[in-house]
């Protein structure tokens, strides 16, 4: 049975090959092949793709990242379609799942929402389940540093604690849309803000969501 993150893989694939390799993409200063070097170094190159992460290492990671871009694009296409090599952790399908089903989808995201004539997808509600069921796991980390206190409502009232404090404000939507305001894309993501309205001003400005900067 196909995962939910080996499906918004093929769509990531399909969709940076239809973009081609200039199209501009929601990641700030990357085109379509900047953000397929980025998918494929992450799974590929652990001895580089720590710098997401850790910017003592973010020099290595931006050398074998410029190398990867370097290659034929529709190589870089092939490379995500096939998915991680054998001895990669994410070759193992929950592994797999757990780790990139956000990834995958947000990247999609990136994707679609950098054209002007984009329009949100229907997705399945097992689909925005597994998407809320990551972000409850991750929304502390995505929220720490804010300048202000941060919760996640989904439509039928679910809620995650992102960052404690005061001011407040409840970011209201659909699974979908709040995974891609808490990595970052609050321009692109379709949300209401509810709170106080320097506070709003400040979490649609601020670059401390998320966790890469890409």
């Amino acid at each position: 049975m196909s995962t939910h993150a080996k499906r918004e893989r093929l769509l990531l694939a399909d969709l940076l090959e239809t973009a081609g390799p200039d199209a501009p993409t929601l990641c700030e200063g990357w085109t379509t092949r900047d953000l397929a070097a980025h998918v494929v170094v992450r799974e590929r190159r652990p001895d580089a793709a720590g710098g997401i992460l850790l910017k003592q290492l973010a020099p290595r990671l931006d050398r074998v990242m410029a190398e990867y871009a370097d290659k034929p694009y529709e190589e870089l296409i092939q490379l995500i379609r096939t998915g991680p090599p054998r001895f990669s952790p994410f070759s193992i399908k929950p592994v797999d799942e757990m780790s990139n089903i956000i990834e995958f989808y947000v990247h999609t995201e990136d994707v679609r929402r950098a054209q002007p004539d984009w329009s949100p997808r229907e997705l399945d509600p097992v689909f925005q389940d597994a998407l809320w069921s990551r972000l409850e796991r991750t929304a502390r980390l995505m929220g720490r540093g804010l300048p202000t206190g941060l919760v996640l409502r989904r439509p039928d009232g679910q809620t995650a604690v992102a960052q404690r404090g005061t001011p407040v404000v409840t970011v209201t939507g659909e699974p979908s849309e709040l995974v891609l305001f808490s990595y970052g894309r609050q321009s692109a993501a379709k949300v209401d803000l509810d709170g106080d309205q320097d506070a709003i001003a400040k979490l649609h400005a601020t670059k401390q969501l998320g966790i890469w900067g890409g």
